[in-house]
């Protein structure tokens, strides 16, 4: 044990502002390089992010507060919902669709792998309108930090 306390050093990395989005904020506040990032997202009541799903990325959330919509398939090719609190914790595994949409304002601490640009769009194989927000990326465009 202390062989490890000679090497090992505790970080205190800065949030890091990604962005105003139209739907809130997004705070990138830590990146393990090939490890992990972990985000804070601030979602205003009534946006959702895309229908979407990722190649390789492996996400995962805990909403700290607010209430909000999770929609997923269903596994027959619909969709389904589940509404979710303060407190509760969510995954989506790759190639998992899903669409997290705030019935109030939300504060969701995120955490995942770090691929980046990974997005797969699916309103349409859904039958729906494609939203506003970012495109379907190519697996070229998926970057890992």
């Amino acid at each position: 044990m202390e062989e490890l306390k000679k090497f090992a050093r505790p970080e205190f990395p800065q949030a890091e502002k990604v962005g105003d989005r139209d739907w809130g904020e997004e705070d990138l506040l830590v990146l393990s390089p090939g490890k992990y990032i972990m985000k804070k997202m601030f979602v205003k009541a009534g946006f959702s992010g895309g229908l979407q799903f990722h190649r390789l990325k492996d996400e995962a959330g805990y909403l700290v507060s607010g209430k909000m919509i999770i929609r997923m398939d269903d596994g027959q090719g619909g969709l389904e919902e589940k509404i979710i609190g303060p407190g509760d914790v969510y995954r989506f595994p790759p190639g998992v669709v899903h669409q997290g949409e705030a019935i109030t304002d939300c504060v969701v601490i995120e955490a995942s792998t770090p691929h980046f640009n990974d997005r797969v769009r699916c309103e349409e194989m859904y039958g729906l309108s494609e939203e506003e927000g970012l495109p379907t990326t190519t697996l070229e465009d998926v970057f890992e930090k």
